[in-house]
């Protein structure tokens, strides 16, 4: 099989003769072999690992993504951030907690964003009431 690992960015991986790739979704862990059916998925913030050829184990820590079957031949995983690395308890510590932050951080900063943009709405839709006028909404 090909494996290759994408961000908007870079090529993060892109390696043939792939064993089996091994992923995580909401529904958990789960593998793919050759010849696997086609197949589309959303990715978690996790560590996706493959083998090629019997060789040791590869790494790959990404911060959610896509993950596509093609063919049962090709895997691809589309991902906004992804560091390869040949150790597992590095990327699964060190690295797994960083994209979680961010992504608490961006969730955080989404809400504040929403709510500012309900507020305009509201403001907007107080204003265009009958019997508004302006200042009305300031108690002037």
């Amino acid at each position: 099989m090909k494996l290759r690992i994408t961000t908007p960015l870079e090529v993060v991986i892109d390696d043939d003769g792939v064993d089996i790739v091994s992923a995580e979704d909401a529904s958990g862990r789960f593998g793919i072999q050759p010849h696997h059916t086609d197949f589309l998925t959303s990715l978690a913030v996790s560590v996706v690992s493959w083998t090629c050829g019997g060789d040791a184990r590869h790494y790959c820590a990404v911060r959610g993504g896509v993950l596509t079957v093609s063919g049962g031949e090709e895997v691809a995983i589309a991902t906004r951030e992804a560091i390869a690395g040949d150790n597992f308890s590095m990327l699964d510590q060190k690295i797994l907690a960083q994209f979680r932050e961010d992504r608490e951080a961006e969730r955080a900063e989404s809400f504040g964003s929403t709510q500012m943009q309900l507020n305009a709405i509201r403001r907007i839709v107080r204003h265009l009431r009958p019997g508004s006028g302006p200042g009305l909404e300031f108690g002037l």
